[in-house]
């Protein structure tokens, strides 16, 4: 009877994948990218590091080189914007750039900020190693708990494999900024530079201005 019955399914199947094509979906299927990293900024010190990146790509562009520069001071009042006004024009003066404060016979300096919002994101895997991690300091913690008198120093090898690893883990947040730097002159843009860093939700404020507007971005169409 059992026999019969797979008979029967095995028939049934070579039927209907006559009549359906094997590979087929109503909608492409989605796929991951491959692994990848991006910064999460955090504090004042990150938007310093942004600008001496910045002020060393500026001086490093050939069509800049000799150039002096105006920083626009027209970025709006948001921390971010007081702050990186300043930070940059310290990196570009403590790197050597000529900087005027007046546009005349000068390269003009802007930068954008955009403040991205994510709505209904799916499940994200944790960073590489997580597991192997925690894994291994659970089974190195089970042997002191077997072999040692007190069964406390069970979590002096889980805590160092803890500290080795937890330093380069961070959530990934729903909320990101855009960062673009510029530098033109006779509407020509002779520098361009675009960063993505994650941001913390509650931070979304210090990069918003009239100027950055809060961009949601979900899976409506």
């Amino acid at each position: 009877m059992v026999r019969k019955l797979l008979l029967t399914g095995l028939s049934s199947s070579l039927l209907l994948s006559g009549c359906f094509a094997a590979n087929t979906s109503q909608a492409p299927m989605a796929k991951t990218y491959p692994y990848s990293e991006q910064q999460k900024m955090q504090a004042a010190h990150h938007w310093d590091v942004l600008a001496e990146y910045e002020a060393a790509g500026i001086l490093r562009s050939s069509a800049l080189r000799g150039r002096s520069l105006f920083l626009n001071p027209t970025h709006g009042e948001s921390p971010f914007a007081r702050s990186f006004d300043d930070l940059l024009t310290s990196q570009l003066v403590s790197n050597g750039a000529l900087v005027r404060t007046d546009p005349i016979n000068a390269a003009q300096i802007d930068y954008r900020v955009q403040v991205v919002e994510h709505k209904g994101r799916d499940f994200i895997r944790e960073p590489m190693g997580t597991w192997t991690a925690l894994s291994a300091g659970i089974a190195v913690a089970t042997w002191p708990v077997n072999h040692w008198s007190e069964p406390a120093l069970a979590l002096i090898p889980a805590a160092a494999l803890v500290d080795a690893f937890s330093g380069s883990w961070e959530s990934v947040s729903p909320q990101e900024v855009i960062i673009t730097t510029q530098v033109s002159e006779n509407n020509r843009i002779l520098y361009s530079s675009s960063n993505i860093y994650y941001i913390n939700a509650g931070d979304a404020d210090h990069y918003r201005n009239d100027a950055s507007r809060l961009l949601p971005v979900t899976d409506a169409w």
